[in-house]
């Protein structure tokens, strides 16, 4: 497994492949990609960090793990690939942001135009085997996200955390909130969303922190059309 990202996050990620947990997990992935069907394509586990470099992220959107249906996942927590059906949790998201913000939903779940504005698609564990959700959970990832979350936590500009759910709140202990914001709420997913993830106003409160910073907005709005060449 190759590190194909080329920009600021690199020497990030290159410490955190040092480790004994990292090692093991790459052995595993190894294996995992050779004898089973795993999501999103090895050439895609990195786009995250690809896409958003590590000086230019205003705000992080934490997941869990990725969607573990096919041709779903390509390395942005919450995303799918152009052309795919729309997962039940984007739904719940696309209907908070017309609530929020009035922007109407797309007919896509290709997120990438976020990570241009400036917002880390990030998931606590970047794999998972095909129609197994959380079978990567425990076999190293964690131990990378996690440096990456305290990398962010280092940074001087000011960053807006958005935890969804149990798994992401849980890492709000690695974030100074005296510099940082972070907005909180149960996850999107149809069985949680109705507890607080409705109504939470997630875009709105993250560009109300930005413009106290004197920082500019996130435009949360996605291009009506994509193209599978995108991803």
């Amino acid at each position: 497994m190759n590190l194909p990202v080329m920009n600021d996050w690199r020497p990030i990620l290159e410490e955190a492949m040092q480790t004994e947990a990292y090692q093991q997990l790459r052995a595993f992935l190894k294996q995992e990609y050779r004898e089973h069907t795993v999501y999103p394509a090895m050439e895609h586990i990195w786009n995250a960090f690809e896409q958003t470099p590590y000086e230019k992220v205003k705000a992080v959107i934490l997941g869990q793990d990725p969607y573990h249906g096919e041709g779903q996942a390509h390395g942005l927590s919450f995303s799918v690939q152009p052309g795919i059906p729309i997962p039940p949790s984007l739904n719940n998201i696309y209907k908070e942001l017309q609530s929020d913000l009035g922007i109407a939903p797309v007919n896509h779940g290709f997120l990438r135009a976020w990570t241009e504005e400036g917002v880390l698609m990030l998931n606590t564990v970047l794999t998972v085997r095909a129609g197994e959700a959380n079978s990567h959970r425990g076999k190293g990832w964690e131990a990378l996200t996690d440096h990456v979350i305290k990398a962010l936590n280092e940074r001087s500009t000011p960053i807006v955390f958005i935890l969804w759910g149990n798994q992401a709140i849980a890492k709000e202990a690695m974030i100074d909130e005296t510099r940082h914001a972070i907005i909180r709420s149960s996850h999107p997913s149809p069985l949680a969303a109705y507890r607080s993830f409705f109504g939470s106003q997630p875009f709105s409160k993250t560009n109300t922190v930005l413009q106290a910073l004197e920082m500019e907005p996130i435009n949360w709005e996605l291009p009506h059309h994509v193209s599978s060449d995108e991803v």
